[in-house]
């Protein structure tokens, strides 16, 4: 999957500083008429539950009454529709609600739990072109992503249903005679879930997916960029526990701005907080919830880089370096933003690249023959541009792009710079857009200290066919990132294994493998069931 997830400088991490997340677009509220969801081209929202002005609030129940707030459409900057947000004493009722919700979703049986979230990936299944449509639309990813992305939820789903069977301890011997001695686990109780513009459904979906067959409850807040997604798929999912008779509250949702974020990281009440976004916000997020001693999920940035060595297959290198800088417009947290070629291949591989981004197709996201959409907000069109002018003064040589597009919505053209050193201010900073910083190296040893020098540690890829060097690259002098790929790119992970990163991206793990022991707590419990009270490490206490 194309992941990410994590938010830029338009970024709902970034967005939590601000007091008033209708900052983010500052238009006044839009006339009826003028929004597209009257508009006959997008009758088609109106299939997902979605008018006008739309509730932000739901704990069982459909409210809101906060700031009203407009969500924008990437590619032409016209209105979507409305979102009424979440005050703070309405985030004080869903989460009391969604804690009473707990205690009986706590005692239904795990695989019971797994049938409703296979109902989950089902009703998801049914309204994926639309929702995938809804998501190209408010998020500016082209169609064909914004539909494998709900297809990301389904397979989490589908995943967590097998999970709901399989979940459980050890049983480990006692070196105690007539004892027992097992691992128990159990959930944790409310998992709080804030996700980012760039994943807006897939993020919650592996979280959401995992957190509710380990028999969590869950309270959402979506990025305020893209409202009218965490909205549509809430009422998806409501309908399934409403369905069965189950209480909505067990899956709430307050939209709102930094007072309902800060809340969240706050509440002793969430026992575990799950944060995409960007490292300087997740930092803070994190420092709230250590003061209370709460349990955290981190997934932040990523500063990827591809390696690619001599003997690289170069017709494996050039589509994967396109796919992994220019998809979803750079704005993926597992982006190339970093592409180091060994000298011997570095002026092929940088002709090829530049070319093949000439041919990368620009349009409408919900086009199906685009490839390459719009920048999510034009702060990240600003944020672009002055990146470019950073590497220029670092230093930087324009390959090609450079330039804000010259069409309505918040296009810009898919960059290459080279000659930067590998250690310039800018190539060690994530820059949430597609920018490709092209670094020429010598050793094996130069390439996997570059990789490793930048703060984060999400994702990183090398092209090699020497054998010896795969596994030095996934060894304990490789790679010190979470994802360490060869001869595929940084973006594109499975949904089995486990996603994320190390040092500034967070420590979080989410979706596959184990990754299901984040949302429990576990207990070791000894069971005497003798009629004698032997002491461990044959302490004698007569």
């Amino acid at each position: 999957m194309q992941r990410c997830l994590t938010l830029t400088f338009a970024r709902h991490s970034r967005l939590l500083l601000r007091n008033k997340f209708g900052s983010v677009h500052s238009q006044q509220s839009a006339a009826m008429s003028s929004l597209l969801i009257n508009q006959p081209k997008y009758a088609w929202l109106k299939e997902l539950g979605l008018s006008e002005d739309n509730p932000g609030v739901y704990n069982g129940s459909w409210g809101g009454s906060g700031e009203v707030v407009t969500s924008y459409c990437p590619a032409n900057n016209e209105p979507i529709a409305r979102v009424i947000q979440a005050t703070l004493a309405e985030y004080e009722e869903t989460v009391q609600k969604t804690k009473e919700a707990w205690k009986l979703w706590a005692d239904i049986p795990a695989p019971k739990r797994g049938e409703i979230v296979r109902q989950i990936g089902d009703a998801l299944r049914k309204k994926i072109k639309v929702l995938g449509s809804l998501v190209s639309l408010e998020m500016g990813k082209i169609y064909v992503e914004g539909v494998g992305e709900v297809q990301e939820y389904v397979d989490v789903c589908d995943y967590a249903v097998g999970l709901s069977r399989m979940i459980g301890g050890p049983i480990l011997p006692s070196e105690r005679p007539g004892h027992a001695l097992i691992e128990q686990w159990n959930p944790v109780g409310l998992v709080g879930i804030i996700t980012a513009f760039n994943f807006p459904v897939a993020v919650y979906g592996w979280n959401n997916a995992i957190a509710l067959t380990c028999g969590n409850v869950c309270l959402w807040k979506g990025a305020p960029t893209t409202p009218l997604t965490s909205v549509a798929v809430t009422k998806i999912v409501a309908e399934v526990f409403e369905q069965n008779n189950l209480p909505g509250a067990i899956c709430s949702m307050t939209c709102g701005g930094a007072d309902i974020g800060t809340a969240m990281a706050k509440d002793e009440r969430v026992d575990l907080l799950s944060f995409t976004g960007s490292t300087n916000v997740g930092k803070m997020v994190a420092m709230m919830v250590q003061e209370r001693f709460g349990r955290k999920l981190l997934e932040l940035g990523g500063n990827n880089a591809i390696i690619v060595f001599e003997d690289a297959d170069l017709n494996l290198v050039v589509p994967s370096a396109v796919f992994a800088s220019v998809g979803t417009a750079g704005q993926r947290c597992t982006t190339t933003r970093r592409l180091m070629l060994h000298e011997s291949v570095h002026d092929t591989v940088i002709e090829r690249v530049a070319n093949a981004y000439k041919q990368v197709r620009i349009g409408d996201p919900w086009d199906p023959s685009t490839l390459y959409g719009p920048l999510h907000t034009k702060q990240a069109v600003e944020q672009y541009l002055a990146a470019i002018e950073q590497a220029k003064q670092q230093g930087g040589t324009l390959v090609c792009g450079g330039k804000v597009m010259d069409r309505p919505g918040n296009y810009v053209e898919p960059t290459i710079i080279a000659g930067l050193a590998h250690d310039a201010p800018i190539v060690q900073t994530e820059t949430f857009v597609p920018i490709l910083y092209v670094l020429k190296f010598k050793t094996e040893e130069e390439a996997f200290a570059w990789n490793n020098e930048v703060k984060q540690g999400l994702s990183s890829s090398i092209f090699t066919k020497d054998m010896g060097r795969v596994f030095r690259w996934l060894g304990p002098k490789g790679s010190d990132c979470g994802i360490v790929n060869v001869n595929i790119p940084t973006s594109g992970a499975e949904i089995g294994g486990a996603f994320g990163g190390e040092k500034h991206t967070g420590g979080g793990r989410e979706s596959g493998s184990d990754s299901w022991k984040q949302y429990m707590r576990r207990s070791t419990c000894t069971i005497n069931y003798s009629k004698d009270l032997p002491l461990a490490q044959g302490i004698k206490f007569e």
